[in-house]
């Protein structure tokens, strides 16, 4: 039942045809963030909220950025058309969501209140002619937004009204402190702003004194993640290391997770092991190295993937290392269960950690509550039978194949880097050296352990493998169907076809 004292969008007085908006879209009431910071932000204040992603936090900004826009049209002095708000997003598929968010509230009165977004960086020349119609709102990215300012196809100095910076506490972290900074140079100095953020962490503060003028604070009481129906969360205890590894395999090598998969380690050299191992099995594996240029990391450079947020889809989180704080564990499993997509997070916990798992989870659930990383029960005994391929991968992975792991990498990037493509030009014998160098082989590949015998398949598991086996005979180009099935260590939801697992150094 609604609360008798909750504020409904009604009582908000907002322009008639944001609430037609809001009707077609089937909100009878407004969420905790939407009904504590729609009017504070008519009131023209100052917001720093924590808000969790699914929290409806687009629509808190998007419509007082809306309603103040049409208010400021409809009454006050007719001034020349210019960009009056500015979102700010980590990554493309962010701006894309915004956009699109504010193009459905604003449904209609669109002819009033136009919005560009300007994330591709595909797309300048197009943008150019967007922006010198100078739309009412512009989404991007900073590298984008700086982009424009600085080529003077986008002028904010004397029109900008309103600042949203979504994401707040992942935009320093995934490399855009410089180019947020240089942005703040190009905007007046008054001006409303918003911050939007998942956790309060340092980076959020340095934001807040950044851009902020006087703010009021929402830290809203309800969980920083989905519920249950939506997130299943997971801890597993490995007795050792070797058993994390074991583990690993085994749900991958015979499906047990499928989908794309997320796997986080503490440390990049980490990260290197990991793949290096599940390459023994025959398992395409990427590494996320934040020591390479973004567009090492990705084929493009404002992607998810390069900014380390926002992939799409994703089914599972695995936490191969126990994540270092709280705020760290919200981050990795945000990964999932996104856009009331469900998902799946499961942590590999030594014994020594467990009483720092225990702390993580008390800050996660809040007093009083139930406990939200539920216990996998998976017998090990029952995937004894592949110890010993294990350990054979894990003895190929050594330190100098991790060396040479990360060296061929950034060979491969010498090689490619449109920055050196000049000097290599006019140096031909350095890039004759650089392509004859050496060969260096990571690791030693055998073949035969990317296939899984039978007769090592634990009884209880072997109906679960087998389809999936006969799927892959039948058509390598055929598109799974989505299938439940029943898993005798855990109930599991299998989704969509199975897809490398990436490795990311957090």
């Amino acid at each position: 039942m609604a609360d008798p004292e909750s504020l409904g969008f009604e009582h908000m007085g907002l322009d008639p045809r944001l609430l037609q908006a809001v009707a077609d879209l089937g909100w009878s009431r407004p969420t905790l963030i939407q009904e504590k910071a729609i009017p504070l932000a008519l009131e023209g204040k100052d917001l720093l909220a924590r808000a969790r992603t699914g929290s409806g936090k687009t629509a808190a900004y998007a419509i007082p950025m809306l309603q103040l826009l049409l208010h400021r049209k409809a009454t006050g002095p007719v001034v020349e058309q210019a960009v009056r708000g500015l979102v700010l997003v980590p990554t493309k598929e962010l701006a894309r969501q915004a956009q699109f968010m504010i193009q459905q509230l604003s449904a209609y009165c669109a002819r009033d209140v136009r919005v560009a977004n300007v994330s591709a960086a595909e797309d300048s020349a197009s943008q150019k002619a967007v922006l010198m119609e100078k739309p009412d709102v512009v989404v991007g990215t900073p590298s984008r937004i700086l982009s424009h300012l600085q080529q003077d196809n986008l002028k904010l100095r004397d029109s900008l009204e309103l600042l949203v910076v979504d994401e707040a506490d992942l935009l320093f972290s995934f490399g855009f402190e410089e180019e947020l900074k240089s942005l703040l140079c190009h905007l007046p100095r008054i001006y409303q702003a918003f911050l939007m953020s998942a956790t309060f962490n340092e980076d959020v503060q340095a934001l807040k004194e950044l851009v902020l003028h006087n703010p009021i604070t929402l830290k809203l009481q309800e969980s920083q993640l989905p519920g249950p129906d939506q997130l299943q969360q997971f801890q597993v205890v490995c007795e050792t290391e070797e058993d994390k590894f074991l583990l690993l395999y085994a749900l991958l090598k015979l499906s047990l997770i499928r989908g794309k998969s997320l796997l986080f380690v503490n440390t990049l050299e980490r990260s290197y092991r990991l793949r290096l191992f599940l390459e023994q099995f025959s398992i395409p594996t990427c590494v996320l190295n934040g020591e390479l240029p973004l567009r090492s990391r990705a084929s493009d450079p404002e992607s998810g993937v390069a900014r380390g947020i926002d992939f799409h889809h994703v089914s599972a989180v695995l936490n191969f290392d126990l994540p270092s704080t709280p705020e760290a564990y919200i981050h990795r499993a945000g990964r999932t269960a996104r856009a009331n997509n469900p998902g799946i997070v499961l942590t590999f916990v030594l014994p020594t950690e467990q009483s720092h798992l225990g702390k993580i989870e008390e800050l996660l659930c809040g007093e009083g509550e139930a406990r939200v990383l539920l216990p996998y029960q998976f017998r090990m005994e029952e995937i004894e039978g592949f110890r010993y391929r294990c350990r054979d991968a894990m003895r190929s992975v050594t330190k100098q194949s991790i060396r040479e792991a990360r060296l061929k990498e950034i060979k491969e990037e010498l090689l490619h880097s449109e920055k050196l493509k000049t000097y290599f030009e006019d140096n031909p014998r350095d890039l004759q050296l650089l392509r004859h160098d050496l060969p260096l082989h990571p690791a030693v590949v055998k073949p035969h352990l990317g296939n899984v015998p039978d007769y090592l398949v634990p009884p209880a598991l072997r109906d679960l493998v087998r389809p999936h086996k006969k799927r892959k005979k039948l058509s390598s180009c055929r598109k799974a169907k989505k299938v439940k099935t029943q898993n005798p260590l855990h109930n599991f939801k299998h989704r969509g076809r199975k897809s490398k697992p990436t490795a990311m150094p957090s």
